[in-house]
């Protein structure tokens, strides 16, 4: 079975116009897939549609939406209409750096919405058909943040933790279905994310390219339940495996805070 006998005809990706979510749409629309894009900036989405349509000849629907209002999930059901859903990924989310207690409540909890409830409302909704096909798949963009405490960054962190726990759960509980579950942990990867964290972009050294990241985790879909990109973020993760939580935490403390604008 090709890729897009698998997961086709139509992809659904969120936040998608920019960063990972873009390249996403490129990487899957240069498979043959059908897409289904969604974010919130619609002339950033207009072009890009028209660049994958020219370049690919692939259908490419757009909805400008924040995924995080009222009546999303609905909207969404309606723009989609009957149109086959084989891959949801899962990539909408972003993250606040900074002093706890400092940060903004209402922006806190919009990111726990977007990056937690979002997410999982996604799967809830557009994971049952596939089921029901007996194919299919998702992924979820989590982070290495995910993978141990990140004072300065602690909601964002958390939020990805559960990314990371969800996606390895479906993926296990999904698999006799016939539905392919991935959950992507990048680490500092050059899309707009610093910009929006408020994190210096010169203090994170090596950069992965987005590129890259997608390319990667596309080959590992099917294969695995989970992947952390780069040899840099794997030993990471798994340091805070083997460490003493209390010093994985001070010592990521240290590190965070040396990096916020």
């Amino acid at each position: 079975m090709d890729f897009v006998d698998r997961y086709g005809p139509w992809a659904l990706i969120t936040g998608a116009s920019a960063g990972l979510g873009a390249e996403y749409a490129r990487q899957l629309a240069a498979k043959g897939l059908s897409l289904f894009l969604l974010a919130r900036r619609t002339e950033r989405l207009r072009t890009l549609a028209g660049e994958i349509a020219q370049d690919h000849g692939v259908q490419v629907e757009i909805l400008s939406l924040d995924l995080t209002a009222p009546g999303w999930r609905k909207k969404i059901a309606e723009e989609i209409g009957n149109r086959e859903i084989g891959l949801l990924v899962n990539n909408a989310g972003f993250g606040i750096t900074g002093h706890f207690l400092a940060m903004d409540a209402d922006r806190l909890a919009e990111m726990a919405r977007l990056n937690v409830e979002t997410v999982t409302m996604l799967a809830r909704d557009w994971l049952p058909p596939m089921v029901k096909r007996g194919r299919g798949g998702m992924v979820i963009l989590a982070s290495v943040a995910g993978y141990q405490p990140t004072p300065y960054m602690a909601a964002y962190g958390a939020t990805k933790a559960y990314d990371l726990m969800l996606g390895e759960s479906l993926a296990v509980e999904l698999a006799p279905a016939g539905v392919d579950v991935l959950t992507v942990s990048p680490g500092s990867t050059d899309t707009e994310f610093h910009q929006v964290a408020g994190i210096s972009r010169s203090a994170m050294g090596h950069t992965a390219k987005a590129e890259k990241v997608v390319a990667q985790s596309l080959s590992l879909l099917g294969r695995r339940p989970s992947f952390i990109h780069g040899w840099r973020n794997a030993t990471m993760a798994f340091s805070g495996k083997v460490s003493p939580r209390r010093l994985v935490a001070w010592v990521s403390g240290k590190i965070l805070k040396s990096r916020l604008n």
